[in-house]
């Protein structure tokens, strides 16, 4: 079996030792030559790049480890680029947040302004990835997973239409984790799914075991009763108490089209009154992950960093991880594996924008995906996924014309947002807050 180069862009992420923890799980699947880190700062990617560096030689002392903050040597001589950067980090995100809260409207890393803000610093990031990785390593796949990965999709099929890069999101994966338990069973590749939508924007439209039997009516009935909170919860990344009020309240996205079963994340877009009730303007996700996540993988990696081995570790395996590393082999070894994809619609779904990038099925080989055929969707999913794609495209477009109409625009037809006044005020906030990332707006 071939080994490959991976490099992960985003070296200094606190998802980064979990990606490690499960490539070195997974090396009888996917086998590993060489590892590298890429990071523009280097003093965090530093703490996280020696911990794994330990990881590395306790469990697989034959794969070769370099992190760098030179695109050159990072890019040089790789099979596969994982990227999830996150461009201004934690304090961007807060502000992200923070900021149309103070408008009344959902403060939200990826939905709403909070996204669009994120999409606007983010496309810049990824479109730089992409160029190093097709000037250093031409052959490479790129697959991303940072946020907010619908308006990344939407800018690199505009922008770079040709590279060889792959959206992927994770929160999918996650629903159909809680699935599985739900229904009892091991593993959600027990369970064979037809999803369509947009990124964090998407419905199940059937749901079988891999004997062909419908699991839909059992789904249906708990969730309509329960949400996604599993009868046996396990643990993972999403058990904070805001991610356990997103998976209860799926109950009630769930009422309103009892036909299919709802991506958490369409509580932001239907109930934003809810939602805003629900936060604490001082305090937002970010500052919970700044305080949890954050700080655990920080002080988890020193401490590894310090005793030299990583004996009571207590890093964890990221669930997410897992599905990239079935993407990768997918690409390797020409897998033909079912997977859930950001692409180009292109007919999948026959009565919607044929370039909107969708997030359904698709069989993936070594030239990449290959939609599966969706069919027609009813109207209410086609309405509100209209207006949500219009709003992607309109911030690509805004971030490659440097428009100030257009973002004003994205903002307006958000779901989250009541009026173009709010919009505009949200807006000028968010050009102020993002002077150093955005481009200059006219």
């Amino acid at each position: 079996m071939k080994k490959h180069s991976v490099l992960v862009a985003g070296g200094g992420s606190t998802f980064t030792p979990g990606i490690v923890l499960m490539l070195l799980d997974n090396l009888d699947r996917f086998p590993i030559r060489s590892l590298k880190f890429y990071d523009n700062d280097g003093a965090r990617q530093e703490i996280v790049a020696e911990a794994c560096k330990v990881l590395l030689k306790e469990k697989a002392p034959q794969i070769e480890f370099t992190y760098t903050t030179d695109p050159e040597v990072a890019f040089t001589d790789v099979d596969f680029v994982m990227a999830h950067i996150r461009v201004g980090k934690y304090p961007m995100r807060e502000l992200d947040e923070k900021i149309p809260l103070k408008y009344g409207v959902v403060g939200q890393e990826t939905c709403g302004p909070g996204g669009i803000a994120y999409g606007m610093r983010s496309i810049g990031g990824v479109l730089e990835l992409v160029k190093y990785m097709e000037k250093y390593s031409p052959n490479a796949w790129m697959l991303n997973y940072s946020n907010p990965a619908a308006i990344v999709a939407e800018a690199t099929r505009v922008l770079c239409p040709d590279s060889k890069i792959l959206n992927i999101c994770d929160m999918p994966i996650g629903i159909e984790n809680r699935m599985a338990n739900i229904l009892g069973m091991e593993s959600r590749k027990e369970l064979e799914v037809m999803y369509y939508g947009l990124n964090h924007f998407g419905w199940w439209k059937s749901i079988t075991d891999k004997n062909g039997a419908d699991m839909m009516p059992a789904l249906k009935e708990y969730v309509s009763k329960n949400g996604y909170v599993p009868p046996n919860p396990e643990g993972g990344q999403h058990v904070e108490a805001s991610w356990n009020d997103t998976f209860a309240k799926a109950k009630d996205v769930y009422a309103l089209d009892p036909e299919t079963l709802p991506n958490t994340y369409l509580k932001y877009y239907l109930f934003p009154d809810y939602v805003v009730e629900h936060s604490n303007p001082e305090y937002t996700r970010a500052n919970e992950v700044m305080d949890n996540r954050e700080k655990q993988v920080f002080t988890e990696c020193r401490k590894i960093i310090e005793l030299g081995n990583s004996e009571g570790c207590e890093l964890e395996v990221d669930e997410h991880a897992s599905y990239i590393v079935d993407l990768a082999r997918a690409i390797a070894f020409n897998t033909k594996e079912r997977m859930l994809l950001i692409v180009e619609n292109q007919g999948a779904i026959e009565n919607f924008d044929s370039t909107a990038m969708v997030e359904i099925p698709c069989l993936v080989g070594s030239n990449g995906p290959e939609p599966l055929r969706v069919g027609s969707i009813p109207q209410f999913q086609h309405g509100m996924m209209s207006q949500q794609v219009s709003v992607e495209k309109l911030v690509a477009e805004a971030w490659t014309e440097k428009s100030y109409q257009k973002l004003w625009q994205a903002i307006t037809l958000s779901k989250t947002v009541p009026s173009a006044s709010v919009a505009k005020s949200i807006l000028d906030d968010l050009v102020e807050a993002n002077k150093a990332f955005w481009p200059e707006l006219h």
